[in-house]
């Protein structure tokens, strides 16, 4: 076997992924292979279950992207039983993904991401007053004097004196890939501790609407939490949701939007600056899906969507290919490099419908030196579009709301483009992944304020329902159903299919973003997103110190929790983690 350079874990928050790339004598790769290095056991777990709290199971698959297979579980049961929400929970839960992206997407640049672009220890030699000319010349961000920089400064320093790096540990340092003048580093690394104390607020507005944060509470058939036109002047009349509460997710909206602004927005375009020679590799597999998402009128009216679903094939924004899940011949799940078997034999295809969890582990014993990927090396099964890998994600939103004339994408990327000097041809690649979540979180966050008002006029007005009851009794359903939930989750399009027989659940299988990108070969030998974009126009300066690889990889944002989970066949516990 050809010796490869071997990257695991590669993710800064959600490990088991690990990455084998194989390269030429000049550095440059030429094969990679993606491996997720644990295995889930959710599907199994929900056997047999009453499908009405299949969600909060289902949500506990990840603990970073939150409320997004609780959103995708109950949509799930809802579609098998043809069971309508009202508008007021529509826009509810629209408000919750909205923020959960935005959240999310700063979340990932600036703690996930942004290490991977800018170098801490050279932050050290920035002059504060240079640097906040620097911000000043960016944005009206408040936070810009030479003494606010100055304290920054003194932090990091004291964290490099003291030995203990922490959370800027293991970084590769002073790698020549890295092109950010020490200012720029420096603002970009007081960005990086502002976002910590910014995201605090922000997941507030789950809270309010969901109860708690993370895992907020959800209910098929609507929203879990009564509202009311206000607080009576004894208390009873009003509830958790008002016009009070609202008002202050109001004041969240507009606190996303500023820091979007005044900080990430710019934030990107500086950086991205630097890193031109990014918008040419990293590309993938060019064909890009999505399921759609933010009904304004209900999950059975895709005309309201406000992130339509389709198929983008091969970088050609005049076509959009129809997306339909239910058909058994569009979204398949294959396992020939996976370790699971299926009934039919490991070549075949199965839709979700049909999806089965047969865990057969063939790789080598760990700890091991590299995967042998002639056979299966992957606890991540292969989906396919009619056969086709796709890329999901922010950078296939972009691809489709640009596609269909979305004005807002279309003017922030188009001068985000014409600010670097570049075609749009650009954004198919490792920096336009990044800069499509940065277009994207502005757009949702804009969004989000039209979405509160409306709740906020449809309560005013007297409706206040915010759940329907009319199929809660298991007595009403038929012996035998099935639907499938679906949403685009932060990382991209997220698929629940369920299976509901004399009223539990016969068959679960969740088709997740991670899986879409981070899966193996398939039978055809076919590669997906991760591996085909780590094979586009990468050279490793040093082996050693993989950060090109890390690059394109977490700019996909990896969640490999999402397609990975360990159990103990006995139920006990594996390990004990104690953090300082």
């Amino acid at each position: 076997m050809a010796e490869r350079v071997v990257v695991d874990p590669i993710t800064r928050i959600e490990g088991h992924l690990r990455i084998e790339a194989e390269t030429d004598n000049a550095g440059a790769i030429t094969q990679a292979y993606s491996s997720g290095t644990m295995v889930r056991g959710i599907e199994i777990i929900l056997k047999g279950r009453d499908p009405r709290e299949a969600w909060a199971f289902a949500q506990r698959i990840c603990g970073v992207c939150t409320l997004v297979h609780g959103i995708a579980s109950v949509r799930a049961v809802e579609d098998a039983l043809d069971y309508t929400i009202p508008a007021n929970a529509q826009l509810i839960r629209n408000l919750m993904i909205a923020a959960q992206h935005v959240h999310d997407h700063v979340m990932h640049f600036y703690h996930l991401h942004a290490l991977d672009w800018v170098d801490v220890v050279s932050a050290l030699k920035a002059d504060p007053k240079a640097t906040s000319e620097l911000q000043q010349s960016l944005s009206s961000h408040p936070n810009s004097s030479p003494g606010y920089f100055r304290q920054v400064q003194k932090k990091v320093q004291e964290f490099v004196e003291s030995g203990q790096l922490g959370i800027f540990a293991n970084g590769f340092w002073g790698h020549p890939e890295y092109k950010l003048p020490p200012e720029a580093n420096l603002m970009a690394l007081a960005h990086y501790l502002e976002a910590l104390d910014w995201q605090r607020d922000v997941v507030r507005l789950h809270a309010i609407f969901g109860g708690k944060n993370p895992h907020p509470n959800f209910l098929v058939g609507g929203a879990p939490s009564p509202v009311s036109a206000g607080p009576g002047t004894d208390g009873t009349a009003s509830t958790g949701v008002n016009i009070v509460t609202l008002e202050e997710v109001r004041r969240i909206i507009r606190s996303m939007q500023a820091f979007i602004e005044q900080v990430y927005l710019p934030d990107t375009i500086a950086i991205a600056s630097f890193y031109k020679d990014w918008f040419r590799r990293g590309e993938g597999v060019g064909n890009f899906l999505t399921v759609g998402d933010f009904p304004e009128q209900g999950m059975d009216d895709p005309e309201s969507w406000f992130i339509p679903a389709g198929a983008i094939l091969n970088r050609d924004l005049s076509t959009i290919e129809p997306v339909d899940l239910n058909d058994q011949e569009q979204v398949q799940e294959f396992v020939a490099r996976a370790w699971y078997d299926y009934e039919g034999g490991k070549d075949v295809g199965l839709h979700p419908y049909d999806g089965e969890t047969n865990l057969s582990y063939t790789g080598p014993q760990p700890p091991y030196k590299q995967l042998n990927v002639e056979e299966s090396y992957s606890w991540l099964k292969s989906p396919r579009w009619r056969g086709k890998p796709m890329e999901v994600g922010p950078l296939a939103r972009l691809a489709m709301l640009y596609a269909t004339g979305h004005e807002a994408t279309k003017n922030l990327a188009d001068s985000a483009l014409q600010q670097l000097d570049l075609p749009l041809e650009a954004i198919f690649s490792t920096m336009g992944r990044t800069a499509a979540r940065t277009i994207e979180s502005k757009v949702f966050a804009d969004q989000m304020e039209i979405w509160l008002d409306n709740l906020i006029a449809n309560i005013k007005g007297g409706d206040n329902q915010v759940h329907n009851t009319a199929k809660w009794d298991p007595s009403t359903w038929p012996s035998v159903a099935r639907g499938v939930g679906f949403m685009e989750a932060p990382r991209g399009a997220l698929g629940h299919w369920i299976v509901i027989k004399d009223g539990v659940i016969d068959n679960y299988q969740a088709v997740v973003p991670s899986t879409w990108n981070a899966g193996p070969r398939d039978a055809e030998g076919g590669i997906g997103p991760y591996e085909a974009a780590l094979m586009d126009a990468h050279t490793l300066h040093d082996p050693e110190q993989p950060l090109e690889i890390q690059r394109t990889v977490h700019s996909f944002d990896p969640c490999i929790a999402c397609a990975v989970h360990v159990t103990d066949p006995d139920g006990e516990e594996r390990a004990q983690i104690r953090v300082r």
